[in-house]
């Protein structure tokens, strides 16, 4: 199929052109006109459904762009109450419509006219949220999303000083690479200092959601958060079990590997002991990679790097920098982490990272370069619903266009031997990355299965899990206070709870598109389209077998694709 970045914002024919979401008041007619239209006809089914979907859309992205504005800069009290209004002046008044609506849709004798196949998982989809649907969980959902959003207000003002400057905690790890010794503990200690004085803000905020989520699967009649949220989540074709089994299959063929990496990075440094302000370390000589300059610099890399790949892939991106869809460079007063945000009306979603010149900067542009790309993919799909996609083929999408690009980061670095250790870099990311996931996901399932715990109870299980994924290869001596708080770096647990395992899913994943690509790169790509293009319209399952994967978490799938990776890590030593 012929594919276009030339992306079209949908047309509106429900809602005026004109319209802004400024309060309830003026939404709730379009909301009242859906719910009393009478559907007598397949074609009344029809139109009814486009509508709801403008609507769906028109809303959703004024909701992505109070949270946009609010993150690029935490510091504007304005911004903040944008958003803050939104989450409790207008989300909760649309819920019970949407509930109204979703049942109107099911109780519908017409519905059981729509074609199977293109329906079946949107359909699924809304009976799973008319069976949550509490009324009583309104008022806890509003202040959950204020809450969660406390997160980034805390961590977006923490700085440092190095050497007489003052630097986020994400411009600061650069210094991490130095081949400086000294420096790198310093700045190491001083990063982890800096997260000590806010650890109490970051436990009370926890506790609190911990608290908030709990009642609310309460009240849906659920044993715990977890099991609410993975029926929330739409995780249909998995099961917590799954979950164990990957974690146990992390421990057995995964962490082997790691020790090999850390046990050559050693080596590498010329050290007795590896000390965990060594591990990004470069030896005596040796310069840090410096990929960029600046955050225009880094677009303009992956650009280019995209071109090569497919040039449709890189023009999407000319499209969102057309627009101004990109904030990437790291400043005090923004909020941590990288996310692309879809845009349901406008098409073209928005990249938001924390850039500061390193190498893992590459690796979240094209990750999240993956994700654009599948918004503009699921873009024409008929309904906002069926672009709705499950997140683990979401991070498919992503985490597939980081090992895709590696074979064209001659636009990022010049000199060969440069792009060898960035390449080997990326690879031991794609190792080392799964005991982090078992790890979080873990930690997960206890806190929720046990919501009346206390702050040392959650930090002595914390750090029971953390042995557990810890290799012996790093000397971790006197830092305990520093790691009880490592999780508190991880945004997914205070914004996205339960949202972790489908990377590791995903790596899976691309590392089996990544094996395709190394085979036949025309069709691997075309695989990863065709994939993408599904949008939610198709089950996991599915979804996966269109991009010539299959979806399989067991431990013998794991020890394959890994001893793969090795092999690729071991051409390049």
């Amino acid at each position: 199929m012929s594919l276009s970045a030339d992306i079209k914002k949908l047309e509106r024919h429900f809602v005026p052109l004109d319209f802004l979401v400024t309060n309830w008041e003026s939404l709730e007619p379009f909301f009242k006109n859906l719910s009393d239209r009478p559907l007598n006809s397949a074609s009344d089914l029809e139109q009814w459904l486009k509508d709801m979907s403008e609507m769906e859309a028109v809303v959703s992205e004024d909701a992505c762009w109070r949270q946009i504005k609010m993150t690029c800069d935490t510091t504007n009290k304005a911004l903040e109450d944008a958003f803050t209004y939104f989450c409790l002046e207008i989300q909760p008044k649309l819920q019970p419509y949407a509930d109204l609506l979703n049942r109107k849709l099911v109780d519908c004798p017409l519905t059981n006219e729509l074609d199977e196949q293109t329906y079946f998982t949107y359909l699924r989809s809304v009976k799973k949220n008319i069976d949550l649907f509490r009324e009583a969980n309104i008022p806890l959902q509003a202040e959950l999303s204020v809450m969660q959003q406390q997160y980034g207000a805390i961590a977006g003002k923490m700085m440092i000083e190095v050497n007489g400057h003052e630097y986020t905690l994400q411009q600061a790890a650069k210094f991490l690479e130095s081949h400086d010794r000294n420096l790198r503990e310093q700045v190491y200690r001083k990063i982890q200092d800096r997260r000590l004085q806010d650890q109490r803000a970051m436990h009370d905020l926890y506790t609190g959601l911990i608290q908030k989520r709990d009642a609310v699967a309460k009240n849906a009649g659920f044993a715990n958060y977890r099991d609410y949220k993975f029926v929330e989540l739409g995780r249909f074709d998995y099961t917590k079990e799954d979950c164990f089994q990957f974690h146990e299959a992390v421990k057995l063929h995964v962490m082997p590997l790691i020790e090999k990496i850390n046990q050559r990075k050693k080596e590498k440094l010329a050290l007795e002991t590896l000390r965990p302000w060594d591990t990004e370390a470069e030896a005596e000589g040796t310069e840090p990679l410096k990929p960029f300059t600046d955050g225009n610099d880094l677009y303009e890399k992956s650009v280019a790097c995209f071109e090569q790949l497919n040039p449709f892939f890189a023009d999407c991106l000319r499209k969102m920098n057309e627009l101004k869809h990109f904030d990437l460079e790291s400043r005090k007063g923004k909020a941590p982490g990288g996310y692309n945000c879809p845009l349901t009306e406008s098409g073209a979603p928005f990249i938001f990272m924390n850039a500061a010149s390193q190498m893992s900067d590459v690796t979240t542009m094209v990750h999240e370069g993956g994700h654009a790309i599948h918004s503009f993919l699921a873009h024409t799909l008929s309904l906002s619903a069926f672009k709705e996609y499950p997140m683990e083929i979401a991070e498919v999408a992503s985490m597939s266009m980081e090992l895709f690009s590696m074979n064209h980061w001659e636009a990022f670095f010049e000199n060969a031997d440069d792009l060898k250790r960035a390449k080997e870099h990326q690879l031991e990311r794609t190792i080392t990355i799964f005991p982090w996931i078992a790890i979080i996901d873990k930690f997960q399932h206890w806190v929720y299965e046990h919501p009346q715990h206390t702050v040392e109870e959650r930090t002595s299980k914390w750090m029971e899990i953390l042995t557990e994924f810890s290799t012996s290869s790093i000397d971790f001596t006197g830092l305990d206070a520093y790691r009880q708080i490592g999780w508190q770096r991880q945004l997914h647990l205070f914004e996205v709870p339960f949202y972790y395992i489908e990377y590791g899913i995903a790596q899976l994943g691309a590392i089996g598109l990544w094996m395709q690509y190394q085979q036949n790169p025309q069709k691997a790509l075309q695989n990863y389209i065709n994939a993408l293009s599904l949008g939610g319209t198709q089950t996991l399952p599915a979804l996966y077998a269109a991009a010539g994967l299959k979806f399989d978490l067991s431990p013998e799938h794991i020890k394959t694709l890994m001893e793969f990776t090795a092999k690729e890590m071991e051409k390049l030593n």
